[in-house]
């Protein structure tokens, strides 16, 4: 069934919810080998930090994809992701690269 713009209404919000999960897989990867990567290189005090904020930065991601997953999962059309929600989640994105980075120096 489509719209009178020729659009299936359902196919956008399928496609970005799988769009959030891939992101939030994606993260969940850097996450669990910047840990790893810690582990190997030793538990230094700035590896340990490193860690944390990257388990941090990822909680946060992951917070804001659930958020945008389940509000997609209505019957309704789904609101417009909001700028802070947006902000919040670019941050915790280069904050988590950045920490992950981090462990290997």
């Amino acid at each position: 069934m489509t719209t009178a713009a020729g659009r299936d209404p359902g196919l956008q919000p399928e496609r970005t919810r799988l769009a959030w999960r891939r992101t939030t897989l994606s993260c969940t990867v850097v996450a669990l080998l910047a840990f790893r990567q810690a582990l190997h290189a030793g538990a230094t005090a700035a590896g340990v930090v490193a860690v944390a904020l990257s388990l941090l930065a990822w909680l946060g991601f992951l917070g804001v994809a659930h958020r945008r997953v389940t509000g997609m999962g209505s019957a309704r059309p789904p609101a417009a992701l909001s700028p802070r929600h947006a902000l919040t989640a670019v941050a915790c994105t280069v904050a988590l690269a950045v920490f992950a980075v981090a462990t290997l120096f």
